[in-house]
């Protein structure tokens, strides 16, 4: 069974400049939003690149059901 080295997949190095970038955009939420919305942010910005990672231990047909899980993070990111 094929593996795949996450750590060179575009898609994850993405995913992993993104979660930097959200952290970052973070710290200047007001305070009111530091626990609810930013915890929500946060939560599927992390998601994205450690649902590549996870999948990329298992088959092919799981890899493609992770992907479609950080693909679903992505679009909760952008709501």
């Amino acid at each position: 069974m094929k593996r795949h080295n996450y750590k060179n997949l575009k898609i994850w190095l993405l995913g992993s400049e993104i979660t930097n970038e959200i952290s970052d955009f973070l710290l200047n939420f007001p305070n009111h939003e530091r626990y609810d919305s930013s915890s929500q942010i946060s939560r599927c910005s992390v998601s994205m690149p450690s649902n590549i990672a996870e999948g990329s231990s298992r088959t092919d047909k799981s890899f493609k059901y992770f992907i479609d899980v950080a693909l679903g993070s992505s679009f909760e990111l952008g709501t």
